[in-house]
């Protein structure tokens, strides 16, 4: 297929931080790449914040890390935590010295990380992107791929070589492909609110990422740049609206820290949290990437994180198959290694997660604790511990697989 003026090798939807990262490796490797996002612009929404050591190792050669780091907060260690006794393991990521250039996590909003891609894209002539453009029609056959793009009510056609769906958890790729996405939703629904508050002054030892149980509950504070990012689970035998209520929302604050004025929110969302995982990452000439071929609860961020590395393994896929003469199974390596570590890692490390921290029983919790404890007691167990909860360990397994 001989390429169009208007067209391009690779066409990709969905211009969140997977899809612009995806279009940088691509534009920067010399392969025409065209992006088209629904949003009128990069979204600001409360979303992810952490990025874990070898997601900073990858984008460092894209000149992408080092701005992070003066937009975010080092963290160089997070805990689990009771409340409000304070008792804790804490996991010393400096243990992963000389296994990443990165021994820390970087707390920074995911939007951030997005605004630095796209001004990145931007220069790069190779890529054009184009918000408030809905791919809404996709059909492929042996030499291509054409898209249907509609912007404000009319629609234009596209055609590829190749095409990628990183449209997210309701991407319409993944759906005209008729790949299920199976999976359940947990029950809970979960509160994010943001505040500045220093809850650092008020809980002695508190890290920038800390995981609390409480009494018949949990909650979890995130710092980022000037606020605090508090996830609330609220209970379940109450109405979920009226838990939304400023009034409930207040209470699940004081149980925090106990205040006799009001907080002061800036923000707040609610949101489930899904376990979901595609059969396959690839249709034909079609590949699906980050949230589009995989969900996960946010504990213990791993969600964008695994987005972004699939990125980096499917972007040296396209650039084999487009500019290498690797035949089009090549996309069913990148299946191989990224589908088993979003399924036995991503997504059963964060089950795992949520799990420990929905326990209830008092007994139970200081056993699981004591536990935390020993691990982070001995170096050698810590550094085995953080090389898989650190997504390193992952990466390597992929990066084995032939």
């Amino acid at each position: 297929m001989s390429v169009a003026q208007s067209d391009c090798e690779v066409i990709i939807s969905g211009a969140g931080p997977v899809g612009l990262c995806l279009a940088l490796l691509l534009a920067r490797a010399g392969v025409s790449t065209r992006v088209f996002e629904v949003e009128d612009v990069v979204s600001e929404d409360l979303r992810a914040s952490t990025f874990h050591p070898p997601t900073l190792d990858l984008l460092e050669p894209l000149g992408i890390t080092r701005q992070l780091l003066t937009q975010g907060l080092i963290c160089p260690h997070w805990q689990i935590r009771l409340h409000p006794t304070g008792e804790r393991a804490v996991f010393d990521l400096s243990v992963l010295a000389g296994e990443t250039a990165h021994p820390y996590r970087l707390q920074v909003e995911q939007w951030k990380l997005s605004k630095l891609l796209l001004a990145a894209l931007i220069s790069e002539p190779l890529a054009k992107i184009e918000f408030g453009a809905s791919v809404d029609n996709l059909r492929q056959d042996e030499n291509g791929v054409t898209v249907g793009v509609t912007r404000n009510g009319e629609q234009s056609r596209y055609r590829a070589l190749l095409a990628v769906g990183a449209d997210g958890a309701r991407s319409f790729i993944r759906r005209a492909l008729e790949i299920p996405f199976d999976g359940a939703t947990y029950p809970e629904i979960t509160l994010l609110v943001t505040t500045t508050f220093p809850f650092e002054d008020h809980l002695e030892g508190l890290s920038n990422v800390t995981y609390c149980w409480k009494a018949g509950g949990n909650f979890s504070l995130l710092k980022v740049p000037g606020r605090w990012r508090a996830s609330i689970y609220p209970r379940e035998d109450l109405p979920i609206e009226e838990q939304l209520a400023d009034k409930m929302i207040q209470a699940s604050m004081n149980d925090i820290v106990p205040r006799d004025e009001p907080w002061d929110i800036n923000e707040k969302r609610d949101y489930r949290v899904h376990q979901r995982i595609v059969p396959t990452y690839r249709k034909g000439r079609v590949a699906l990437v980050g949230d589009a071929a995989h969900l996960n609860s946010p504990s213990g961020g791993m969600g964008l994180n695994g987005g972004l590395q699939d990125a980096f393994e499917l972007s040296h896929a396209l650039i084999d198959i487009l500019h290498n003469g690797v035949p089009l199974e090549r996309l069913d390596l990148y299946d191989r290694r990224r589908r088993p570590v979003a399924r036995d890692q991503i997504i059963a490390q964060a089950d795992r997660n949520r799990a420990r921290m929905r326990e209830k029983d008092p007994t139970r919790r200081i056993e699981m604790l004591r536990e935390l404890q020993a691990i982070t007691g001995d170096r050698a167990r810590l550094r085995d511990y953080l090389l898989k909860s650190s997504m390193i360990d992952g990466l390597r397994q992929a990066a084995a697989i032939t």
